[in-house]
């Protein structure tokens, strides 16, 4: 099989899948394809489609592959679902930063951080998919561990924990930007707004 053929089949996989498609599961369908081949196809339609001006690109999340739309078009996109996303609580969004740079860890040690009870702040999270329980700490008591999710990756834009910007990164990102203002500022490159639940359509909303 040829390149190009091999390129065309792995964006109609990508454009198929609801989630971020794996290198490993792309490896199972296409014959010969590594990561590395794959990588190289997908750098090469991302190049096609900026060329062409599209409004879509590819993007590696979650340890996948997703279509997502440019950020110059997602007002257009929000304006398309009937209703606007539910956002994230400012408390929801401390409770999840804490997560994802202390994981794993329990919710006695997130309360202990963030000084009130995250009771029903990880309960919701866990309902919305973006933190789990990931075992237990062996200690008195047992106590759930809770750590973020590929959801959480997904939903920010990240391939995986070690793209988290740094303390001072988001210092600087924030700084300036009033407390209760959630749209003041947003992770660079996120299609859509980073706070809300909903994404930049990952696939269906634009086709090749």
């Amino acid at each position: 099989m040829d390149r190009d053929k091999q390129t065309k089949i792995i964006e109609a996989l990508i454009l198929a899948c609801p989630e971020p498609l794996t290198p490993g599961r792309i490896g199972q369908i296409v014959a010969k394809c590594t990561p590395a081949v794959i990588r190289e196809c997908v750098d090469a339609l991302n190049r096609a489609y900026e060329a062409e001006g599209r409004s879509f690109e590819i993007w590696e999340v979650a340890g996948g592959y997703q279509f997502r739309t440019r950020p110059d078009y997602a007002s257009y996109v929000q304006a398309l679902q009937q209703q606007r996303p539910s956002r994230l609580s400012r408390a929801a969004l401390e409770t999840l930063s804490i997560v994802a740079y202390r994981q794993p860890l329990t919710r006695a040690e997130i309360e202990h951080i963030r000084g009130v009870d995250a009771g029903p702040v990880l309960r919701n999270l866990v309902e919305r998919h973006l933190v789990k329980i990931s075992g237990h700490k062996e200690v008195p008591g047992r106590p759930m561990l809770y750590a973020t999710t590929p959801r959480f990756l997904e939903l920010f834009g990240l391939t995986n924990l070690e793209d988290l910007p740094t303390l001072r990164e988001i210092d600087e990102l924030v700084g300036g930007a009033e407390e209760n203002d959630l749209d003041a500022e947003k992770p660079a490159g996120l299609p859509v707004e980073s706070v809300e639940e909903s994404a930049s359509p990952p696939n269906g909303d634009a086709s090749p």
